[in-house]
């Protein structure tokens, strides 16, 4: 679908682009941990973060005494925040129900929805403290029924980040290491003497993070492949440019490559929120950053209607949408592809980082395409079991089950099939000689 852009992005060849050899630089130090376990985690920690502590691991007297400095607002506002978080993920677990269904006369299918047993939840903290991925992480883990939560996040110019800690601990994280980066991915991953290996990944990170997972997923299983932050925003004329403009850059403090992009159906909207922009990062604290992804990254594109509004939304596929038109609910049956959805003005993106209940940790570079954000459902195994009662219909099936593995030429499967129906019909077969079949004598 051509577009008739007001504002394109002009991406430069250092935008967002990592000045080393990430994939090797995190193979390298994923081999190390794998093969010198906590010496090489020390190595790296004092490389990368320069902190060697005595022990990378806070223990409940630490945990306690952290969370005793952190100011009662703050303790009350991540309880607040984690009780949204809760009490949708409770919902969101309700919703998976196991069951059992008689299929026929006899044959009984089930499924379960089983937790994993260890997760690591990976709580950044290089350029901004984000506490709130303890919230998305462990909150959820611990909803789902993970008997196990480890949560590492990473010193902030060698200070312990207090307010992260208290709010890994008030999630309910069994275990907190000050520890950060590949070297603690890596660590919780593969395992080392002091660091017990966990089943799942999850939490965002920078390239180095992102990285990681990729190469450990396998090995264990990760939340997403997530890249760096996205907002789109849909506009018609009843928006309002000032509030378009905020929120735009309201994202785009999150880092030089994260794009930022509106869709409108009215050209005035359009241009004022450029110009908004432009006036908005002269008082912005974090324009430094703001100020480059909204200037090589962000884009203003101008659609007839708001139906083309939708539909070359659709084809960015970004990971949040923000809906500003006189009805923005339209969006739930126009729209397909995106991480997460804020309808109508008194929503922002905002929201749903920080507070509102609903999980950020959520789809980037058009993975919305074919999965959604973390939820409870993540750290669940979708198991099924199957049980046969009635002797007629196990020897139907077996019946069955040798037809159609023949059909296949495996003869393996069709004898199992084949064995059935000669115990329960009478069936013969001349594979099955009868003094095989012999018990054994005691």
């Amino acid at each position: 679908m051509s577009r008739n852009y007001l504002k394109k992005a002009t991406p430069t060849a250092t935008t967002g682009a990592p000045t080393a050899d990430v994939p090797s630089i995190v193979r390298n130090v994923i081999d190390d941990i794998r093969h010198d376990g906590d010496a090489a985690v020390r190595r790296y920690s004092d490389k990368f973060d320069k902190w060697m502590p005595e022990s990378f691991k806070l223990s409940s007297e630490d945990i306690e005494r952290i969370v005793a400095s952190v100011p009662q607002q703050t303790l009350d506002d991540i309880r607040t925040v984690q009780a949204n978080v809760r009490k949708f993920a409770e919902a969101q677990r309700a919703s998976l129900q196991d069951f059992e269904v008689e299929i026929q006369p006899g044959v009984f299918l089930g499924q379960l929805n089983n937790p994993v047993a260890t997760v690591g939840a990976y709580v950044p903290g290089g350029r901004y403290p984000l506490l709130a991925s303890a919230h998305m992480t462990v909150v959820t883990a611990k909803v789902a029924g993970v008997p196990h939560v480890i949560g590492c996040t990473p010193p902030i110019r060698g200070e312990i980040p207090s307010a992260t800690v208290a709010a890994l601990h008030l999630a309910g994280a069994d275990e907190i290491f000050i520890l950060g980066g590949v070297q603690a991915v890596a660590a919780m991953a593969v395992g080392t003497e002091t660091i017990r290996k966990v089943d799942f990944l999850a939490g965002p990170g920078n390239a180095f993070v992102a990285e990681a997972k990729r190469q450990l997923f396998g090995e264990v299983g990760i939340d997403l492949f997530a890249g760096p932050t996205e907002v789109l925003i849909v506009a018609d004329e009843t928006a309002d440019p000032f509030m378009v403009a905020t929120d735009l850059l309201s994202q785009a403090e999150h880092g030089p490559d994260s794009p930022a992009v509106l869709i409108t159906t009215s050209e005035g909207v359009g241009r004022k929120t450029i110009e908004l922009c432009d006036s908005l990062l002269t008082t912005l604290s974090t324009a430094d950053i703001a100020r480059v992804s909204w200037g090589q990254l962000g884009e203003v594109v101008l659609a007839k209607d708001v139906d083309e509004a939708y539909a070359i939304a659709d084809e960015y596929a970004f990971e949040h949408v923000q809906i500003f038109t006189k009805t923005p609910r339209d969006a739930l049956t126009k729209m397909k592809n995106y991480g997460a959805l804020f309808l109508g003005p008194m929503t922002c993106v905002s929201y749903g980082d920080k507070c509102i209940g609903t999980n950020h940790v959520l789809p980037t570079r058009g993975a919305s395409r074919y999965t959604g954000g973390l939820w409870v459902g993540k750290y669940l195994r979708t198991v099924t079991y199957q049980e046969v009662r009635n002797a007629e219909v196990s020897g139907k099936l077996g019946q069955l089950c040798g037809r159609a593995a023949r059909a296949e030429l495996f003869e393996g499967h069709a004898r199992s099939g084949d064995l059935r129906a000669h115990d329960h019909l009478g069936d013969t077969y001349d594979w099955i000689k009868a003094e095989e079949r012999q018990p054994p004598e005691a």
